[in-house]
């Protein structure tokens, strides 16, 4: 897993840097949650009942980067990369840590997809659509959909870490 430090998004930028500047911050967030725990604790969840870690976010993450920039955005046939076989039997899978994946694992997924996603997304404008259940969908609308689905995620992972090692910030 990589963690560089946090990219903090420019104040004033056109929307292009600024959408994709505040996408790689909360990827980066993602990625210092994770940082400097073992196994143990990157699977432990968060709170009965929920089986929530924060590897299974990371998977989840991987996943949902997988989704939006390859299979709507670019039209790509790709499989879910965990649990379901197609997307129809569930887009939004990957919580669910398998007992032989390694955090190592999950975290070259996670990074791959990410850099697929950012090749994806470079040669395309904001406008340019992909196709969601028949529906046009924007590269703008995912940037900020991603911007939104990180976020609300970074939050649990916030609240996990807590209770891992009584960390906060970030």
């Amino acid at each position: 897993m990589s963690t560089p430090e946090r990219p903090i998004p420019p104040f004033n930028a056109d929307e292009r840097a600024t959408l994709e500047s505040w996408l790689d911050f909360h990827r980066t967030t993602l990625a210092m949650k994770c940082r400097g725990l073992d196994e143990a604790q990157l699977r432990r969840s968060s709170a009965p009942p929920s089986p929530m870690s924060l590897l299974g976010i990371v998977q989840h993450m991987a996943e949902v980067e997988r989704n939006w920039f390859r299979r709507i955005l670019t039209g790509e046939d790709v499989a879910p990369i965990f649990g379901a076989r197609s997307y129809a039997e569930g887009p939004d899978g990957g919580f669910e840590v398998a007992e032989d994946t390694t955090s190592k694992e999950a975290f070259a997924l996670w990074e791959a997809e990410v850099a697929k996603a950012r090749e994806n997304a470079a040669g395309r404008s904001l406008q340019d659509t992909g196709t969601l259940l028949g529906r046009e969908v924007s590269l703008r609308w995912i940037y900020i959909h991603m911007i939104e689905e990180y976020a609300r995620h970074n939050g649990h992972a916030d609240l996990i870490r807590e209770r891992i090692d009584g960390a906060t910030g970030v």
